[in-house]
């Protein structure tokens, strides 16, 4: 800093002062720069060639790269008379990549030391016996996510503040950092999982967990290019964490619905109004608990209910237990089902469900039950088909069980109506593709 400030105000008096008492052939600046320069550079490469503590390294650097040619280089009152001189760097190329490297290593495991540390102290933190932090209602621990994404985002910005290829170099050395940390969060998240279930916030800590991937996610949303593998890398552990700790969050609630689905087919769905009651009011016990999930969070969570149930409905509808041979009974049914379809798709919404390509489901099913003529239910198989193309033939050969007076011709017509072929094509619409039919 001496050296740079004694320079500097020097060659602003010989510019000013001293240049025009000698005549322009002495080239009087020029001697006095290099003159400058080459002590400035001696001392330099000096220092470069001892022993280096990480932050002297990094000041050396700053000068080689930064300071001196744009700060003191670039000065409005030398940077004309300095562009004649060519004065060069105050490093032997060698020399300044030899620094960078030393630079580049140091700073890579001091941020992945930090990382692994930062993790360790999370993990201590679900040990502890105490419930997670609340922030506008949501479970959260946003320190493990900020700190992370401090820790690499100042590596980056201070590496990119000696020059823009020392910032793209530790830029790219750490772009596997954050999908490495995740991988690692999400292993040992897994474990506390499973050995920690009877633990007093067990399910505190799991939605504390879930809400962290938000922060992560939105981070790798706005900075990462979409072709950039490690962005498809870090978004699938995060969806892997969150899906993960849904499953856990959803187990008691599908569990206690079951043997509920199961009066459906038992009752040969004469009482279906007060069984699905009976759902309804299970799965809004459970639902309340589900409100400390981030929004994100909780809009998926409730989609994944609306799914599930939507599902095993038409699980319990296939079962080929109730075979109807007047068109007064099918009648019936399909107003049964046609009645819990819309309690269903009212309880769900109003719960914040967004998933309203599942309301369409169990209406049509219905549908297809209470039409008689034969046209009329082809068309409705093939509204049904395009709506959700996972359907099978043997889906509405299970369907069409319940409608005991079509004749073996009638089947086969209607069910050539489905070809096999169909595939979903959107991932969202997949209904049909995980309902086995026996």
């Amino acid at each position: 800093l001496h050296m740079g400030k004694t320079m500097k105000e020097d060659l602003t008096v010989v510019v000013k002062y001293v240049k025009q008492l000698y005549p322009p052939e002495f080239n009087v600046f020029s001697t006095y720069a290099e003159l400058y320069h080459n002590y400035f550079a001696s001392q330099a490469k000096k220092n470069a060639e001892s022993h280096l503590e990480d932050k002297d390294i990094y000041l050396l650097l700053s000068w080689v790269h930064n300071i001196y040619p744009k700060d003191m280089r670039k000065d409005h009152v030398l940077a004309e008379e300095l562009e004649k001189v060519k004065l060069g760097s105050l490093l032997p190329s060698s020399l300044s990549k030899e620094l960078e490297k030393k630079y580049l290593d140091s700073e890579e495991a001091t941020i992945k030391n930090s990382l692994s540390k930062c993790l360790d102290k999370e993990i201590q933190r679900w040990k502890e016996d105490k419930e997670p932090e609340k922030l506008s209602g949501h479970f959260q621990s946003e320190l493990l996510a900020i700190f992370v994404i401090q820790s690499i985002y100042s590596g980056q910005k201070r590496a990119k503040d000696i020059s823009t290829a020392v910032g793209e170099e530790l830029s790219l050395r750490l772009s596997k950092e954050l999908p490495a940390f995740l991988k690692s969060y999400k292993d040992a998240f897994e474990d506390f999982k499973e050995k920690s279930k009877k633990h007093r916030y067990y399910k505190p800590i799991l939605i504390a967990n879930i809400n962290n991937c938000w922060n992560f996610r939105d981070y790798t949303e706005k900075n990462m290019a979409e072709k950039d593998d490690n962005k498809a890398s870090i978004l699938s552990t995060l969806g892997d964490i969150e899906n993960s700790g849904f499953d856990v969050l959803l187990q008691q609630l599908f569990a206690q619905l079951k043997p509920i689905y199961k009066k459906f087919t038992e009752n040969k769905w004469d009482s279906s109004n007060e069984i699905m009651n009976e759902i309804i009011k299970t799965t809004s016990k459970h639902i309340s608990d589900f409100r400390t999930l981030k929004d994100p969070f909780y809009y998926a969570i409730v989609e994944k209910i609306h799914a599930r149930l939507v599902k095993e409905y038409i699980m319990r509808l296939l079962k080929r237990k109730v075979s109807l041979k007047t068109p007064a009974q099918q009648q019936n049914l399909a107003q049964n089902i046609s009645k819990n379809a819309a309690d269903l798709e009212a309880f769900c919404t109003s719960n914040g469900s967004q998933a309203t390509w599942l309301n369409s489901a169990l209406p049509k099913l219905a549908e297809i039950i209470r039409l008689q003529d034969i046209g009329a239910i082809k068309i409705e198989v093939a509204t049904l088909a395009t709506t959700y193309p996972d359907i099978r033939k043997r889906h509405l050969e299970a369907l069409l069980y319940i409608k005991a007076n079509l004749s073996r011709g009638e089947l086969k017509s209607i069910l050539s109506y489905l070809a096999d072929s169909t595939a979903s094509t959107l991932p969202g619409a997949s209904l049909f593709s995980n309902i086995n039919v026996s």
